[in-house]
């Protein structure tokens, strides 16, 4: 089987002052489709950069990452983002929600993006999968932090996406509201078949993965 993320000798170099600092140093390793796949480390590692070359959101100083068989550094920022808007939904730890919108519209924003005709219906029924049928008229500064993180999550997965990536999904919430959360993403990976690709230093998350890296100093050990 053909992977879906594939990254080839990933190295990340930036200029701290005038000295080159190597926040990765080749990694190298492949996910398959339908795989969930959890980066763990201590902070600083360099597990939310290899999150965003994954994504394409940054590209590396050598190396390179396939993406469903396309190399992200072949193409231009518009490109990368066409492939992550077809390819990708994201769940970041401080939930990303917009402040002006209640839940649903929250949630139906990817699909409008796309054009998509039924994204009012589609949204609700991503909704009603994270429990949450009941507060789509509400807007973010009115739900829990548990309930934001399940509208971002019904937000990320109403695409149906290939791919999700997740930075820190638990870490802005309790033991009991993360560990909700964490089945929820792990049901909607198998219902839907979709690849996750997660950082988390919660080490009962990375457990439930199928697939562990562990980084120090930007190194897979």
């Amino acid at each position: 089987m053909a992977s879906i993320v594939q990254a080839e000798g990933l190295t990340k170099q930036v200029l701290s002052g005038d000295q080159p600092l190597v926040i990765l140093h080749d990694v190298t390793f492949a996910v398959e489709a339908g795989e969930s796949l959890a980066i763990v480390g201590a902070s600083g590692s360099g597990k939310s950069t290899l999150l965003g070359l994954l994504a394409g959101l940054d590209l590396p100083s050598s190396g390179s990452v396939l993406l469903n068989g396309t190399n992200l550094s072949a193409l231009d920022e518009d490109g990368r983002a066409r492939l992550r808007g077809e390819l990708a939904g994201f769940v970041f730890q401080s939930f990303q929600l917009l402040p002006a919108l209640n839940a649903l519209e929250n949630v139906m924003l990817p699909l409008e993006l796309r054009g998509v005709a039924d994204a009012r219906q589609r949204a609700a029924e991503s909704l009603h999968l994270v429990g949450l049928s009941a507060r789509a008229h509400h807007l973010p500064k009115h739900l829990s932090g548990g309930e934001q993180q399940r509208v971002a999550l019904a937000r990320a997965f109403v695409t149906q996406p290939k791919i999700l990536f997740a930075d820190e999904p638990t870490g802005n919430l309790d033991a009991a509201t993360g560990k909700q959360v964490i089945e929820l993403m792990l049901e909607l990976n198998l219902a839907q078949g979709t690849t996750l690709i997660l950082v988390t230093h919660d080490e009962a998350l990375a457990q439930r993965c199928g697939k562990q890296i562990r980084l120090a100093a930007g190194c897979v050990v």
